[in-house]
């Protein structure tokens, strides 16, 4: 972002806040009901299809009584006062919707019949019939009758082909199906794909995953869709290994506005794959799942995962990032495995860099700071050389002591068991 573009936008903060401030004040309340959008739409109705006034006034109407809210309390009988939801025998629901005074009507209550809902109909029914009344006390010491039940409360929206009803309840929390004691599954998050890790409670690695999750360009309702899909997949991997999903507690803004001053590409990326959203989904996944959720700290975790595992193991950067998160929840080590980084790099090679010397008196973040220092250092110079736009070398028998990776999954889940060695020996293994 250029600094002019940084003066005029900090200009237009300065305005909307010397605005507030002055209703703030005045005591001034701005509130519409309705959409500014059509409430705009008045002063060119021309342009908006409107004939004249009362036609656009017809719709604004229309528009600001097409919903109501009605508040549940636990409290309350059926868990709401205003609306009381009875079952019928058939299992539909039975609505007794009180009418505001003055409505013109001869009777106080307006009754509907055989009212289903297309989602949740079982937990309704189940949080109609969990009421019940106990004995409490007062601070006087005097006792009374005291309901204890879940609120429900009831939207009813108004749209082209009529009434919606939208039925709300606590979520009632779902056994866990999760233990620590049979290892973890981590996610490291970027802008086009979800890398996923599984250990084993020892904190080896089980297995490594890609997903992808290409956003850009895309509208919301199919941003949300496939981050759905994808948080939905990674909670079932959860329940089927019986393992936690540990995830990265990130501070957006900071990041954001990091990238804003260095790399604006990276930085619309960043916008657009939606963080946010996505922690929200995992969450909310693992959470009907009976998934345990664990966030750690996210600092250091990629240099960890880039020099600790990524050539140990065949995988790339960010699977190793989402192995150091995996690890990090099962609150393993992070001591430094090798004395000479070997990085792999985009386009299938690597960087070379040796480490700095650990000073076992401070904390091991300390040393992965300094070392973080090196590989930006180490990426820059390699970058400026063009390595980046060359080809990878080919795999040489040799190569491995020049760190070279294979991209393959590692799935080594019976590491621990008996093996059997081969009868004939090999001068060398055909890479």
């Amino acid at each position: 972002m250029s600094c002019t573009r940084k003066k005029r936008r900090l200009a237009v903060l300065r305005a909307k806040l010397e605005a507030l401030l002055a209703d703030q004040e005045s005591g001034r309340v701005r509130l519409c009901f309705g959409s500014r959008r059509l409430f705009r739409k008045q002063f060119s109705r021309e342009e908006n299809g409107y004939a004249d006034h009362a036609a656009w006034k017809k719709d604004w109407q229309a528009e600001r009584s097409s919903q109501f809210f009605v508040l549940g309390s636990k409290d309350e009988a059926s868990g709401n006062q205003s609306c009381q939801a009875a079952v019928a025998p058939d299992g539909s629901l039975r609505l007794r919707l009180r009418l505001p005074y003055g409505w013109g009507s001869t009777s106080k209550h307006l009754v509907l019949e055989g009212v289903r809902l297309a989602y949740g109909q079982e937990e309704i029914l189940q949080t109609l019939s969990a009421g019940r009344v106990v004995i409490a006390q007062t601070k006087t010491g005097k006792l009374f009758r005291k309901r204890e039940g879940a609120a429900v409360g009831y939207r009813f929206v108004r749209d082209r082909k009529g009434w919606r009803l939208f039925a709300s309840v606590e979520a009632q929390p779902v056994l866990l199906r999760t233990s620590h004691l049979a290892g973890a599954i981590g996610i490291d998050m970027n802008e086009d794909h979800l890398a996923v890790a599984e250990t084993d409670r020892f904190g080896n690695l089980v297995e490594v995953r890609r997903i992808g999750l290409s956003l850009y360009g895309k509208s919301e309702e199919q941003a949300k869709a496939a981050i759905g899909d994808a948080c939905r997949d990674i909670a079932q991997s959860c329940v089927e290994a019986g393992k936690p999903l540990v995830i990265e507690r990130l501070d957006l803004r900071k990041r954001r506005a990091e990238l804003e001053a260095v790399d604006c590409v990276r930085a619309r990326s960043l916008s657009s794959f939606a963080y946010a959203k996505t922690i929200a989904m995992l969450k909310a996944a693992s959470f009907r799942a009976g998934v345990e959720v664990v966030e750690i700290n996210p600092a250091y975790t990629s240099v960890i995962g880039a020099v600790n595992h990524a050539r140990r193991h065949g995988i790339g950067s960010h699977q190793g990032a989402a192995y150091a998160v995996a690890r990090r929840g099962l609150g393993l080590s992070e001591r430094p495995s090798v004395r000479e980084a070997v990085v792999p790099t985009r386009n299938g090679g690597h960087l070379t860099f040796a480490l700095p010397a650990r000073n076992r008196t401070k904390h091991v973040w300390s040393f992965w700071a300094v070392v973080r220092k090196r590989l930006k250092a180490a990426h820059a110079a390699h970058a400026r050389s063009g390595g980046n736009r060359l080809p990878p070398a080919p795999l040489l028998p040799k190569s491995r002591a020049l760190g070279a990776t294979r991209a393959l999954p590692a799935k080594p889940r019976h590491a621990n068991r008996r093996q059997h060695c081969s009868a004939d020996v090999l001068d060398d293994l055909p890479w």
